[in-house]
């Protein structure tokens, strides 16, 4: 039996937007995710800017539609300047060492679609020097 899979992701604040019905017909990548016929997520962990809190809980109830199996967890995740290379990586790892990993009950996957170039290269530094 495999372990359930957690799947850690930033919030695309230009790919995952979407509004009304249209919000369907244009391909965004958190939501995507979870549409994957071959991962089962058993949950997501979506880090935010506050500013985008609206369209994480957006993204969230659109998740609870395609993948109902999925609990979506978000965590506000600010920074003064979304493009300092060092407050993103600090920020990124605090995040990662306060989180309650156990890895012999569940699987972990990154996502890095999403986000700035800066924190995709924060996100992956992260995992290879892991």
């Amino acid at each position: 039996m495999s372990l359930p899979t957690v799947v850690f992701g930033l919030l695309g604040t230009s790919l995952d937007v979407g509004h009304g019905s249209h919000r369907w017909e244009r391909w965004r990548p958190t939501v995507a995710l979870c549409q994957q016929d071959d991962l089962a997520i058993a949950r997501l962990e979506i880090l935010h800017p506050r500013m985008a809190t609206k369209l994480a809980l957006q993204v969230s109830q659109d998740i609870a539609q395609v993948s109902p199996e999925t609990v979506v967890r978000l965590h506000t995740a600010d920074q003064v300047d979304p493009w300092d290379f060092e407050e993103v990586y600090t920020q990124l790892h605090d995040f990662a060492a306060a989180y309650p990993f156990d890895t012999a009950r569940e699987q972990y996957l990154v996502n890095i679609t999403t986000g700035t170039h800066v924190a995709q290269i924060c996100m992956f530094c992260l995992l290879y020097t892991s």
